[in-house]
């Protein structure tokens, strides 16, 4: 990581645009499954892409320890300046974690899933995915679903729903998640029902 990189452009315009990103995020959790498109940035971010860039510069501050799966450790200096934050080892110890991708994200119990006294110190999880868009391969219910909601995201492995599945018994504790690609962004909080088409499985309750 060159000194370059670490303190390369965030937003173009940083006042507005997190103001923008902070609406965006809050509008993708509590509708999940609707697609979000962020502000642009001023230049690229090794490690990470527009969106969960532009997410880690609105919502992460010295107070917020990370973790970066291996593929998003580039965006490590970036983030320690800009944010100042902690970058940290273990999945457990941080409030926001960045992964390139499902291979990259460790089992679901590894991260923080909060208490029952404060089930919002859980860890936050940014997953980048193949795409984002509304279509017919996953099925999205819960609150703030009218009905149903449709989204495409790449393949989410099985197993990775069933996992989250099993968190359900511990509710109110569990696991957010946004999702990114590109400057787009969903949501998917703990109490987001995800089935794959066809399928049996589910994520979350």
């Amino acid at each position: 990581m060159t000194l370059r990189n670490a303190i390369a452009a965030g937003f173009a315009d940083p006042v507005h645009d997190a103001q923008q990103v902070f609406r965006n995020a809050l509008e993708a959790l509590s509708r999940p499954g609707r697609v979000q498109t962020l502000p642009a940035l001023a230049e690229a971010i090794p490690g990470l892409q527009p969106a969960a860039a532009a997410i880690a510069l609105t919502l992460v501050d010295f107070e917020t320890p990370v973790w970066l799966s291996p593929a998003c450790r580039a965006a490590a200096d970036f983030l320690r300046f800009h944010c100042g934050c902690t970058i940290v080892a273990e999945p457990a110890a941080a409030c926001f974690a960045f992964a390139s991708g499902w291979n990259e994200v460790p089992p679901f119990d590894c991260f923080n899933l909060g208490d029952d006294v404060e089930p919002e110190s859980s860890t936050t999880l940014v997953v980048e995915v193949e795409r984002l868009e509304k279509s017919e391969s996953l099925v999205l219910t819960g609150p703030g679903i009218e009905q149903r909601q449709r989204l495409a995201t790449g393949a989410i492995p099985a197993e990775r729903i069933a996992e989250r599945t099993a968190l359900q018994v511990l509710f109110p504790r569990g696991i957010d998640l946004f999702l990114t690609h590109d400057r787009q962004v969903c949501g998917l909080p703990r109490t987001t029902r995800v089935q794959i088409l066809g399928s049996e499985a589910c994520m979350s309750r």
